[in-house]
């Protein structure tokens, strides 16, 4: 959602100001403009007299208020963390335990990275810290089918961390990428 957030954003702000600037430009330049143009020439002021005085002000201002609120919750939501810091373990004696998420991922990566045929692995712990959510990148070697490394994984490294964290389950999105490799000369 954060993507769609920046993109949105950027698309905004970049037609903003595309059409700030040409309004600019026109005006300063004192070129041809429509009837309905709210600037006539370098002289001209943004809001009329009336508008000055009765309602712009106001308005201008709850704008720009609006705006300065939104462009900080939109640096909020890119300064937050996007990893899992901890994991909310219920320990069954009516007291809760916590894990570190970085301590999940890394068993969980070294587990994933001792399976046949996986070349690298990264484990991303992401979502509550009642329930989790699991982003797992495989490199595979050539070699090896898709299905059987999902498989392994599911029943491997993602049970065993979803067990040992005690979690009723452990959603888990995989991204499998294959190694490059390079042809033998023979000779």
């Amino acid at each position: 959602m954060l993507r769609t957030v920046n993109r949105v954003v950027l698309g905004l702000a970049g037609a903003v100001l595309i059409c700030a600037g040409g309004a600019a430009l026109a005006a300063g330049l004192d070129l041809d403009v429509p009837a309905w143009w709210p600037w006539r020439g370098s002289d001209t002021a943004l809001l009329g007299d009336s508008a000055r005085t009765r309602w712009g002000r106001p308005a201008v201002v709850a704008v720009l208020a609006l705006l300065v609120l939104l462009a900080l919750w939109w640096l909020m939501a890119q300064l937050r963390r996007h990893r899992l810091a901890e994991v909310l373990i219920d320990s069954r004696d009516g007291e809760s335990a916590v894990l570190r998420g970085r301590a999940l991922e890394g068993a969980a990566e070294a587990e994933a990275e001792a399976l046949d045929g996986v070349t690298r692995a990264r484990v991303r712990l992401t979502g509550r810290r009642t329930a989790p959510s699991a982003r797992v990148s495989l490199l595979l070697e050539p070699h090896v089918s898709p299905d059987e490394a999902l498989a392994r994984l599911r029943d491997g490294a993602l049970r065993h961390a979803r067990e040992s964290a005690g979690l009723p389950e452990l959603p888990a999105e995989a991204q499998l990428r294959a190694a490059k490799h390079t042809a033998r000369r023979v000779t």
